[in-house]
């Protein structure tokens, strides 16, 4: 099979969808790499390291010919002024359900989409679970950026100069990232809270060594509603010196899970980072990519947390391309097999359409004259 690997451009990113070891494993497979020059100056990879691991390198207008499969963080910003075909078959962060209008885009080139956004919850496509990946490493920067912006060290200590209390950490969503922070800030020797609504993830949050907080009832038993969240979160946010909010509902806006008059309940000087800002985000105040002080209150929205531990982050997202890749290979081609639940699963578009059904609704309920859709 040929795989072509696109760097990613104007976003920023560090990362590389596929490492040089990853390169490797593909060439011994007997598959042919090629790695757009330059795609992983991110994390040291100079394009001699991708020719020593078997791949070729290449620019320019030139890099797509022969089809193939494309990989990419994301394709269809990397791509560029160069045009995908009916020749290929396009794997990466489509963001299909949040952004229909992307799908819509590759679907008219004619070329086949997978979208790692789309991995099934299930045991076997824990393989080429990016998501998962890729919320490890956010989590764990997420407490590495809090204890360098907040003005105190995160373990207790007690010196000739005084007894240092730790720093008081909350974090909302107990999903990967959460875990992955409540986990990290224990390690630093912070006094760590972790609030979600399924009872399993609570105990996963008290494994970790941290504090879980019960979620109230639901008016009618079942799952609580904004009020009265807020509710219960308010003395625990106000009395924290951190607040890591991870929660996230695929597909949907994310959950308002701290208010400003929350955030301005907090002691001045603490410290909010807001992982679900690209979907609307947890906090009320939280703006992408901007410091926010809110009444004396930090409040951090970063979308490119992935970044900051870009090599470790790329070799995770190579590992799962990898493992796709030998569930796509047939023969030597890329071969979306519908019998597959992981595949049929991911595929967005195939033949001129928008295939997914999730995605196909969003984008009637976009077009249609009464209304838009409400994330």
């Amino acid at each position: 099979m040929r795989i072509t690997v696109l760097g990613e451009r104007g976003s920023g990113d560090r990362r590389v969808a596929v490492t040089p070891e990853a390169v490797e494993t593909l060439v011994a497979e007997g598959h042919q790499v090629v790695v757009e020059s330059g795609a992983g100056d991110g994390i040291g990879a100079a394009d001699g390291a991708y020719r020593s691991a078997g791949a070729e390198t290449a620019a320019g207008p030139d890099l797509l010919e022969g089809g193939g499969l494309v990989v990419g963080i994301d394709p269809l910003t990397s791509v560029g002024d160069r045009g995908f075909s009916s020749d290929h078959v396009v794997v990466g962060l489509l963001d299909p359900v949040w952004k229909p209008d992307r799908a819509v885009a590759l679907a008219a080139t004619g070329a086949t989409g997978l979208s790692l956004d789309l991995v099934p919850r299930t045991t076997r496509a824990q393989a080429v679970d990016v998501l998962s990946s890729m919320a490890t490493v956010a989590g764990f920067q997420a407490v590495l950026v809090a204890a360098v912006r907040l003005p105190k060290m995160f373990p207790l200590l007690i010196t000739a100069a005084g007894t240092v209390p730790p720093v008081r950490v909350l974090v909302l969503g107990a999903g990967v990232a959460g875990l992955q922070a409540v986990a990290t800030a224990r390690r630093l020797g912070a006094v760590v809270e972790g609030f979600d609504i399924r009872s399993e993830a609570l105990e996963q949050i008290r494994s970790l060594g941290g504090r879980s907080i019960e979620p109230p009832l639901g008016a009618d038993g079942g799952a609580p509603d904004a009020v009265r969240i807020h509710e219960v979160l308010a003395p625990h946010v106000a009395d924290s010196d951190v607040v890591i909010a991870t929660a996230q509902i695929p597909g949907l806006r994310s959950p308002l899970l701290v208010t400003a008059d929350m955030v301005a309940a907090m002691r001045p000087g603490s410290l909010v980072i807001d992982l679900a800002v690209e979907r609307g985000g947890n906090c009320e105040v939280s703006r992408a990519d901007m410091d926010v002080d809110h009444q004396g209150v930090t409040v951090l929205a970063p979308t490119d947390l992935a970044s900051g531990s870009a090599i470790t982050a790329s070799r995770m997202f190579a590992t799962n391309l990898v493992n796709l890749v030998r569930m796509l290979d047939r023969d030597g081609e890329a071969f979306v097999d519908l019998e597959d639940e992981v595949l049929a699963g991911m595929l967005v578009v195939a033949g001129g359409n928008v295939v997914h059904p999730v995605v196909r609704e969003i984008q009637a309920q976009q077009s249609s004259p009464s209304g838009t859709r409400t994330p």
